[in-house]
């Protein structure tokens, strides 16, 4: 053991090594930012001049066409005037003429050719231009029309300055909206801000009630360019209790602050098949099934059940099932029936059937009854479970119709169990009770039955 001496010296050297590259470390960093701001503060004065110089570019544009406009207008009443001009000249210069005609014709009124000479006169006159000219100038030397007043345009320019960096907005929660695996989120700016150019939502998913935490195992998702205050989120998939939601705003050169985190509970049915206690001829995934032929036969449709209990309140799921399958089943059943061999066939478990062996049979089962649905056999069906209401409602995952409902009052809590045999299915779950579903359910339908009614 070395000396109490030797040991602290040995500790203060580590320290110090350590110290020492955290400063090299904080040196680099400082160099790297030196450079920076050689580079940004060249870029930025690069951006100044070329935004000032499309400005005096656009300034001598409008000049000119200004210009123009007001040679345009000089040329025009100049022809005009000059025109009217030549016209008086020509007619003063005749009524002249005439004048002088008839002095000299006033002279010699003894002539026997005065009242001839005098009556020429008289035409001459009726005709002259003289008096066919209108003695009102076409137009006016007034160019007032053609003034400017730059005050207010002046005022403009001596407010030019940087772009301020936008204020955070803030997240209106009670505008938003969480339904039918949808978020719409509404938020709106402190102070108004006419330089905004669009927005940035971020979100994620969590588990964690209450503000976001700094460490999270799922990352932020990035939706850049909203042009609007509001975004709705469609298709997803609620398979964790919470999303955590921010937003930014941006004008053309740069992002305020992220506002507020916010954290919306999304609400949804989520679980997992029991390969555990499903049939050897299955391969499972987490929400996939398929039907393994060279496992072996069973006189027994195969089962995995889902994993989470039902125990109250309203869920729903969705089973796709592949069109080769040659019979399959979707439905819920008791977790004391163990291994689920007899779905459909016992009197603890409600299910939807198809069989697609030589002619396609599509029935309603429970407690070995069965009752022939008149429907089309969907590829995708839809299970709503009402646990309290003691209602089991199958739907066309697709259109929503309803096909069938069960009246039964469950004393046990439930499993969301299948069955497939020579085929595949598919499971979707974290999914909420659609709008539409929930509509169909409050109305009722004239499909629905009670299990009574099963023969």
């Amino acid at each position: 053991m070395l000396p109490w001496g030797q040991e602290a010296l040995r500790k203060i050297i580590t320290t110090l090594a350590v110290k020492n590259e955290e400063i090299q470390s904080f040196i680099y960093s400082l160099k790297q930012m030196l450079l920076n701001v050689e580079a940004n503060s060249a870029k930025v004065q690069e951006d100044l001049e070329a935004e000032f110089q499309s400005l005096f570019s656009l300034l001598e544009e409008l000049k000119e066409g200004m210009l123009m406009k007001i040679k345009q207008d000089r040329a025009s009443r100049t022809y005009e005037l000059q025109n009217q001009l030549a016209a008086c000249t020509r007619a003063l210069e005749s009524s002249e003429e005439l004048l002088e005609t008839a002095n000299q014709t006033l002279l010699a009124t003894d002539s026997k050719d005065f009242p001839q000479a005098a009556k020429q006169i008289k035409d001459g006159v009726t005709m002259a231009p003289a008096f066919r000219l209108s003695l009102k100038a076409k137009v006016s030397d007034n160019m007032s029309h053609l003034m400017v007043d730059f005050a207010q345009e002046r005022r403009m320019l001596q407010a030019l300055t940087f772009l301020p960096v936008p204020s955070a907005p803030v997240i209106d929660l009670a505008e938003s909206l969480v339904a039918d695996n949808c978020v719409t989120l509404v938020w709106r700016m402190p102070d108004e801000d006419n330089k905004i150019d669009h927005f940035v939502l971020e979100y994620r998913r969590t588990n964690f009630e209450g503000p976001p935490r700094l460490k999270e195992d799922q990352p932020w998702m990035v939706i850049e360019g909203i042009r609007e205050t509001e975004y709705t989120l469609t298709g997803l998939k609620f398979d964790m209790k919470y999303m955590n939601f921010r937003v930014k705003a941006c004008n053309k050169a740069v992002s305020g602050e992220f506002s507020e985190p916010v954290t919306l509970e999304t609400p949804a049915f989520m679980f997992r098949l029991d390969a555990s206690t499903s049939h050897q001829n299955l391969r499972v995934d987490d929400l996939s099934v398929e039907w393994d032929a060279m496992g072996g036969k069973s006189p027994c449709l195969p089962h995995p059940p889902g994993d989470t209990l039902i125990d109250g309140g309203e869920h729903y799921w969705e089973v796709r099932y592949e069109p080769d399958s040659k019979a399959f089943g979707v439905g819920v059943a008791y977790r004391s029936l163990g291994r689920f061999e007899q779905l459909g066939k016992t009197a603890a478990s409600w299910c939807l059937h198809v069989n697609n062996w030589l002619q396609v049979s599509f029935t309603a089962k429970h407690a070995n009854k069965a009752k022939m649905l008149d429907a089309p056999v969907p590829d995708c069906l839809g299970v709503h479970c009402d646990f309290h209401q003691g209602l089991l409602s199958f739907y066309n995952g697709r259109t929503k119709q309803l096909l069938h409902t069960f009246k039964a009052k469950f004393t046990q809590p439930l499993l969301p169990a299948f069955t497939v045999w020579c085929g595949s299915f598919h499971v979707t779950t974290g999914l909420q009770v659609p709008s539409s579903v929930r509509c169909l359910q409050k109305r009722g339908s004239a499909t629905s039955s009670s299990n009574t009614s099963l023969t």
